[in-house]
């Protein structure tokens, strides 16, 4: 999915939706290209809501007693004000465009070639501090050795549903950076590096929190990794209340997850200002100014759904909830088998293999590609897009 996502926006030089109608003229093709557009359109308001979140507690753990931080009511209690929430929602998303209106070259390569070191060293740091806490090799242990008694199939499909998260995947924002890669950069080698550093920074999360929960929950641990949003803002801030040095350690943690928060969220919103400018001739300036009339007024909703506007419910949702439930289990799953129906029927495999070894680049993996994006890719599109339905309305569970 990478490799055709990055070759059909290099091979349009367009956002998803001129992409999509560079390779087809159908209706149903090109509403494919606006789907990719539009998830990212509608992922960024709520993501940045949660990207509030983090600052808030950075900026708490910078100067605030850490056992009132620790304590479970100071997470509900901003959630529940909701104006607390809405002002750190405002600055992560002024963060974001800011960014955005400085553009690819000033804006948001500057921006990742400092984030994305500093977020790397911060958590090798954190990582090593965590592993080495009394009681923390049992963490260790419960992250890399397989429980096969806990393996379901449905654990196949939730890890799937994920790595449209973790890889960017049918959102739009392979096709649109695809569109800004110059020929000469290979794009195998450039799929190689993402499979391998996200893998790598996948794994040290995992380091970083499933050993500190260990050594501070101890028998309760494995209850309290599957706390969800809680686990970030109610658990970890009562690990770092305890540990010795804990509130260093606290800030660089949320300042590692903000720096992963704000270089996703800007990869996000460039997206939909690519989209506005190819699409409606728009600079980046208006479309930056037309994204952030989107981003306050669809964040608003999901930030305060949690406190003055809890009584609204979209299909029993809270706001966030249903967005989320929106894009990842309705759209991203159906603009993969769109994705997939293009590079097939359309754009055609051999097409994308002669821009993946454009000036010679290497395709090492060309026959597993044919294979996948014509056979098991559509597929498991479409089985998590039920897997998903069934999960939300109750039918199945993860």
């Amino acid at each position: 999915m990478i490799v055709a996502e990055t070759s059909i926006g290099r091979a349009s030089g367009k956002s998803p939706v001129g992409a999509f109608r560079a390779f087809s003229d159908t209706r149903l093709m090109q509403a494919g290209g606006w789907l990719n557009a539009v998830i990212s359109i509608l992922i960024v308001p709520y993501y940045s809501v949660i990207g509030g979140w983090v600052l808030r507690y950075l900026f708490a753990f910078a100067h605030t007693d850490m056992n009132l931080i620790a304590q479970e009511s100071f997470f509900t209690s901003f959630l529940a004000e909701g104006w607390t929430g809405e002002f750190w929602f405002l600055v992560f998303s002024a963060a974001t465009l800011a960014v955005i209106i400085l553009g690819v070259k000033n804006g948001i390569e500057k921006v990742s070639g400092i984030m994305m070191p500093m977020l790397v060293v911060m958590a090798v740091i954190i990582c090593v501090y965590t592993v080495t806490r009394p009681g923390a090799i049992e963490g260790v242990k419960y992250f890399l050795i397989p429980d096969f008694s806990r393996f379901s199939w449905m654990t196949v499909v939730s890890a799937m549903g994920q790595m449209f998260y973790s890889l960017s995947i049918s959102m739009g924002i392979l096709i649109t950076f695809g569109s800004y890669m110059k020929k000469e950069v290979s794009i195998d080698d450039s799929t190689q590096q993402v499979e391998i550093f996200d893998t790598g920074i996948a794994v040290l999360a995992g380091l970083m929190i499933i050993p500190a929960v260990f050594a501070f929950s101890g028998a309760d641990a494995a209850n309290d990794l599957n706390a969800g949003p809680s686990l970030m803002f109610i658990t970890m801030p009562r690990i770092f209340a305890s540990l010795p040095m804990g509130r260093v350690i606290a800030v660089v943690f949320f300042l590692m997850i903000f720096f992963a928060a704000l270089t996703s969220s800007i990869a996000l919103c460039e997206c939909a200002v690519s989209t506005f400018s190819d699409e409606f001739g728009w600079s980046r300036r208006k479309g930056t100014a037309v994204m952030a009339g989107i981003i306050v007024v669809l964040g608003t909703l999901s930030c305060l759904g949690y406190g003055p506007l809890s009584s609204f419910r979209v299909i029993g949702m809270q706001f966030l909830d249903f967005f989320d439930f929106l894009t990842n289990s309705l759209m991203m799953p159906v603009s993969a088998l769109a994705i997939c129906v293009l590079v097939v029927k359309y754009m055609t495999v051999e097409k994308v293999e002669e821009e993946v070894t454009a000036l010679g680049g290497p395709f090492r993996r060309r026959e597993v590609f044919r294979f996948m994006i014509s056979h098991v890719c559509p597929v498991f599109a479409v089985i998590i897009l039920l897997s998903s339905l069934a999960s939300a309305f109750g039918i199945v569970s993860f």
